[in-house]
């Protein structure tokens, strides 16, 4: 069951065209309990531990330093060791995607928002591209706003934010942005978008967490979306 919106103090974003829906990706689009990301996250330890020869323990602790640090586990192998960002991109995504089924509520929900339709993910465009194809939903969306669109900088960086909105001339104040991490919807809300933390559970969901700059939380996508839905300007 869905948990009531923490801050009922800001309206629910109307469904209306001029609206731009701006998601996440990684267990935002999908649930977070099929551990896709954790596929991922296991690729990643793998490939620091090939690059640095390092065991699997200080690979781990190399990893989510350079994922506080710097944005992203890959920002900080391409800032410290000059790694090929789309060798270790091909490494890591080459997941198993059985995981993911097709997500005909999701689908009809995206059908029924009026406006325009985002992905703004960390990933590339190839992963994203499989992953949407996978839930059915690849269709829906206009665009996808990846991580080397973003010139490899990756959301929190506040240059990516404006990087994407010129990408597709957005209006941030006409923006809604869906996210599963909580600090990437810092520069969201500093640039005037609605702001909306998907609570996964996610043990670095919360990291960053300011609830400045967060006008919704929900635990449920689906729903959330819907009372939007109903909400027509």
């Amino acid at each position: 069951m869905d948990r009531p919106l923490i801050k009922n103090e800001y309206p629910l974003p109307a469904n209306r065209p001029e609206a731009c829906w701006v998601f996440d990706l990684d267990n935002t689009l999908y649930p977070a309990e099929c551990n896709l990301f954790g596929q991922i996250d296991d690729k990643m330890g793998a490939f620091i531990s090939n690059l640095l020869d390092v065991d699997r323990v200080e690979a781990r602790r190399v990893q989510k330093d350079y994922f506080v640090r710097h944005g992203t586990t890959l920002r900080g192998l391409i800032d410290v060791h000059g790694v090929d960002p789309v060798e270790f991109l091909d490494f890591v995504h080459d997941i198993d995607l059985e995981v993911l089924s097709e997500d005909a509520a999701l689908r009809e929900t995206l059908q029924n928002l009026r406006g325009r339709k985002m992905v703004f993910t960390n990933g590339d465009i190839p992963y994203a591209g499989r992953v949407l194809d996978k839930l059915g939903i690849a269709g829906e969306f206009e665009g996808i706003f990846d991580i080397s669109t973003a010139a490899y900088h990756p959301k929190p960086y506040t240059r990516t934010y404006k990087a994407f909105v010129n990408h597709f001339e957005i209006n941030p104040n006409n923006a809604v942005m869906i996210e599963d991490m909580a600090r990437n919807l810092v520069p969201a809300a500093q640039m005037g978008m609605t702001t909306v933390w998907l609570r996964t559970g996610y043990k670095w969901g919360d990291a960053g967490y300011n609830a400045d700059h967060i006008h919704h939380e929900t635990d449920h996508l689906v729903s959330w979306l819907n009372q939007c839905i109903e909400v027509v300007a």
